[in-house]
């Protein structure tokens, strides 16, 4: 009996993964498959025109003059796009990445028969629920806001995109109704085969979801590295290369796993603000816990993170040079320096919260001593990855420096260096993940002695060949392989992460528990890093869709289409930087907001000598007035 439900569940378990698979990838198998045979008749039918230009039926892209943009007197449109869009992509990211992880826990709690995981991701879909609603209204406002001030450039966005434009919507109903039957029906649809359709919609959900926001990137990455159309902007009448141009699968890579980070982040946020505000011991621990699962699903989606930023970075580069030059060597590669503050600022707070919560355990004793090495790895680290390579001086300064560069701190601002120190501060805060694992164990095994020295002998080799590879390519070989050192050392670290993983795994298998862990046990400045968090990656994001935005430079679409409009200029850093703090500002009220309105829904007040006796009375009594 116990046979046929364990393959009972292998055969539901397989189902879902098979229909996972068919919606999560098949645009993927598209990009890969399809849209190659379309670049493939694009070439053939441009080789039989002889070199001439192809023909469209659509027409070049507009030319646009000032008198173009409609304008507002007293608004500035640019402002307001970038601050509406903004806050529209954060909102975004947010009810698209929560699905995800809730589906996970809530497949967990299923498995293990646990009602805390179904309760905790109830507790995750309820917050993004009223989201979602601000979701769509900022869509909309963006909507009307880009149709007003910028008429030309939307109009040749939809003659290209109409069709994939068309979809979006029907997705966009599919997925509020996966969404609040997700929702609505969670209790509903609790025990045997109800839940499993209730866990299946759960998947509808985030593969609607994925799909709505793979065509949203299309239209997006169209604008910095667009495809499908003739030198002159003119739509060959074939929409999949326009979807899929060059930048397009980067994008989305770096998108998912972006929106899952800031997504463990703001309900990290969320589990603090009911952590705080929670006066029973009881829902302290709840809180505690589910604080620790979103920091969880954040640094695990944090790690990868910056390298799926690299393959973004370097495709920019393949693609345009010179938009790759603008990006890291220009204008905006000071906004990197801020942008190394706040990745540094998001491991701190990741490492600090997980030294913190060693306090739930009676075991972290041992290893409370490591915790000053890691924090010296972590914060040195930190140091090389925003040190500038040349620096902005006067004259006077420059002559007194001898040239823009320093002559000791210099070398730590090429990418090597910088790629070397990021790969630290990965394998540091793996460490602080591990001690934390191993805190309340005791590994039962005979060979933990050899265990324990492999994993050492292990990141001490890979350390080793990180710092290699970083020297060697970044002083010692021509300038065009310099980058080259980061594809060996993220694979050294993967390698490093997932062996120690195995390692540790079977080693602490079947390991003795010190003490149960006592949630709720951690000290209240703890909460504050999973607040720290939500907001550095807030405004990551924030500065990030920037400088994305911003490479166009005065381009609506790079090369087809120019910005002739007022604000048609780079903003200084400066000001760049104010707006994305006020977006930050704004949207962390908002999130604030949500965070209040879910607290006071379930409340139920019963006011004193309000309503009528007699009314009460009667509906006790099945009556009432006809």
């Amino acid at each position: 009996m116990k046979f046929k439900n364990q393959n009972r569940w292998g055969i539901k378990v397989a189902g879902l993964a098979l229909l996972a698979l068919m919606l999560f990838l098949s645009p993927l198998n598209l990009s890969g498959e399809f849209f190659n045979v379309a670049a493939l008749a694009a070439e053939q039918a441009a080789e039989n025109t002889d070199g001439a230009e192809a023909a469209s039926p659509y027409g070049p892209a507009p030319k646009t003059t000032l008198a173009s943009y409609p304008t507002i007197k007293g608004v500035n449109s640019r402002l307001v796009i970038w601050l509406v869009a903004q806050l529209h992509l954060w909102f975004a990211a947010f009810v698209l990445a929560v699905p995800i992880f809730v589906f996970i826990i809530e497949a967990i709690g299923m498995r293990t028969r646990d009602r805390r995981y179904d309760n905790m991701a109830y507790e995750f879909i309820k917050v993004s629920i009223t989201a979602y609603s601000l979701t769509a209204i900022l869509g909309g406002l963006l909507l009307f806001s880009l149709i007003l001030f910028y008429p030309d450039l939307w109009s040749y966005l939809a003659t290209i995109f109409k069709d994939s434009m068309f979809w979006y919507a029907v997705l966009f109903f599919a997925e509020s109704a996966c969404l609040y039957l997700y929702y609505y029906g969670w209790h509903w649809l609790q025990g045997g085969d109800r839940k499993w359709v209730h866990l299946t919609i759960g998947l509808l959900l985030n593969a609607v979801g994925t799909m709505l926001m793979f065509l949203a990137n299309s239209w997006l990455t169209f604008m910095m590295s667009p495809e499908g159309v003739n030198a002159a902007g003119g739509f060959a009448g074939d929409i999949w290369p326009a979807i899929q141009n060059h930048l397009w699968n980067p994008i989305n890579l770096h998108r998912v796993v972006a929106n899952v980070a800031f997504g463990g982040s703001i309900v990290g946020a969320y589990a603090a603000f009911k952590f705080l505000s929670s006066s029973r011991a009881e829902d302290r621990a709840h809180y505690d816990w589910m604080g620790y699962t979103a920091n969880f699903i954040a640094i695990s989606a944090l790690l990868p993170l910056p390298f799926a930023g690299y393959y973004l970075t370097t495709e920019i580069y393949a693609f345009s040079q010179q938009m790759g030059i603008t990006l890291m060597g220009g204008i905006f590669a000071w906004l990197f320096i801020i942008q190394a503050v706040l990745i540094g600022a998001l491991f701190l707070s990741a490492n600090y919260y997980l030294w913190c919560c060693m306090g739930r355990s009676d075991g972290a004793v041992r290893y409370y001593k490591y915790i000053k090495y890691i924090a010296i790895v972590i914060v040195g680290a930190f140091l090389v990855w925003f040190t500038p390579h040349t620096l902005v001086l006067t004259n006077e300064e420059l002559k007194a420096l001898g040239g823009p560069y320093h002559k000791y701190v210099g070398p730590f601002g090429i990418m090597p260096a910088k790629n070397t120190a990021v790969n630290l501060m990965i394998l540091a805060t793996f460490v602080s993940f591990l001690f934390y694992r191993r805190a309340n164990k005791i590994a039962t095994v005979n060979w933990v002695n050899v265990g324990n020295a492999a994993q050492v002998a292990l990141f001490l080799v890979g350390v080793v060949n990180i710092f290699i590879l970083g020297v060697y390519y970044g002083y010692f070989t021509n300038t065009v392989y310099k980058i080259a050192a980061s594809i060996p050392q993220v694979c050294t670290t993967l390698v490093i992460i997932i062996i120690s993983i195995l390692i540790d795994s079977f080693m602490y298998k079947n390991a003795k528990e010190v003490a149960p862990l006592k949630w709720g046990r951690v000290p209240e400045r703890s909460q504050y890093a999973l607040f720290l968090l939500a907001v550095s990656f807030t405004w990551l994001m924030g500065l990030m869709g920037y400088i994305r935005s911003g490479i166009r430079q005065h381009w609506h679409v790079v090369d087809i289409m120019r910005d002739n409009s007022a604000d048609a200029f780079t903003p200084t850093m400066g000001f760049a930087a104010n707006v994305v703090s006020i977006g930050t500002i704004i949207f962390l009220s908002m999130v604030i907001f949500v965070f209040w309105l879910s607290q006071i829904s379930a409340k139920k007040t019963e006011p004193e000598n309000y309503w009528a006796p007699e009314a009460v009375d009667n509906i006790a009594a099945g009556g009432g007035k006809g």
